[in-house]
């Protein structure tokens, strides 16, 4: 896979250091120099030392990805919301892990059905590169790199915080605060492998949120992420006394007549796209189960 772009500067640059102006990074160019990619100025190899002049155009070229035969495929379906030659944008439903899991007896994730998905339409890229992940009884968007450098690209936003992500949730309880923070630290709870909590020592864990609507025994919020820590929301809202519903994990009531896993959907994402040079936003309705629990409102 090439990628190209025209050096527009007035002075003279090393090859390298234009291909990192351009986010290219150090082991992507490891890479090309030695798995079988090449670098290159105005589409002749040349080395990363080698001077990209005014108005010269420079490339990088990524061998292509072989699949990993020690993840199974699965023809389960999946939703896409978006796709480019970039990135593939699905919206999981409620009740599928986004990545394999370990002693189960279908492997049936995201990756799983991404893999077989790929290989059916034979892309040059065969691995399931994945950026953002859901807990398993989340539905909502999910994004899959489809190749090396757009897994970098993505992840070096996400460490920036760059990536934007809304969800709605439905909570337990009246909340009365129409626009507010959580700024909680959230560790992992010592006494669970899966649980997390609030803790002075924990991580810092940012949650913005906007009440959308309110009765008596629950409220529906709008939430955006501002850090992105394992159960975030789920643990945020039981530290505010609103464990979602459905979420017998942190807190909620067994058994909810509503819905019958957390009520917490992905619904809104926005990332910047380098290759296309323009913002990329997907949206993703509202499951049936979730539109039927706040039918009441």
């Amino acid at each position: 896979m090439e990628f190209t772009w025209r050096y527009d500067h007035a002075t003279p640059r090393k090859l390298r250091s234009a291909l990192k102006m351009s986010g290219v990074t150090s082991s992507l160019m490891k890479v090309a120099i030695y798995h079988g990619g090449q670098m290159l100025i105005n589409g002749e190899p040349k080395w990363a030392v080698d001077l990209v002049q005014p108005g010269d155009e420079y490339s990088i070229v990524i061998p292509p990805e072989e699949a990993n035969d020690h993840v199974d495929e699965s023809t389960a379906p999946i939703t896409i919301a978006y796709e480019d030659r970039d990135f593939l944008v699905l919206n999981k439903p409620a009740g599928v892990a986004t990545v394999p899991a370990h002693n189960v007896p279908v492997a049936d994730s995201l990756v799983n059905r991404v893999k077989y998905y790929y290989r059916e339409r034979d892309y040059e890229n065969q691995v399931t590169h994945v950026a953002t992940r859901l807990d398993k009884d989340t539905s909502g968007l999910v994004v899959f790199p489809k190749h090396r450098f757009a897994h970098a690209v993505l992840d070096r936003q996400l460490k920036r915080h760059e990536v934007k992500k809304n969800y709605y949730a439905l909570v337990s309880g009246h909340l009365h605060t129409q626009h507010g923070y959580i700024d909680a630290p959230i560790r992992r709870d010592p006494a669970s492998f899966v649980k997390r909590e609030v803790a002075p020592d924990g991580k810092d864990s940012v949650t913005e949120y906007w009440l959308a609507q309110a009765q008596a025994e629950r409220s529906l919020v709008r939430i955006r992420l501002h850090t992105g820590r394992t159960h975030q929301i789920r643990v945020h809202f039981s530290f505010l006394g609103h464990p979602l519903v459905g979420d017998e994990m942190y807190g909620a009531p067994a058994g909810s007549p509503l819905i019958d896993r957390q009520a917490l959907h992905c619904y809104w994402m926005q990332f910047y796209s380098p290759f296309k040079e323009q913002f990329i936003t997907v949206t993703a309705p509202l499951p049936a189960d979730f539109a039927a629990a706040i039918k009441e409102f």
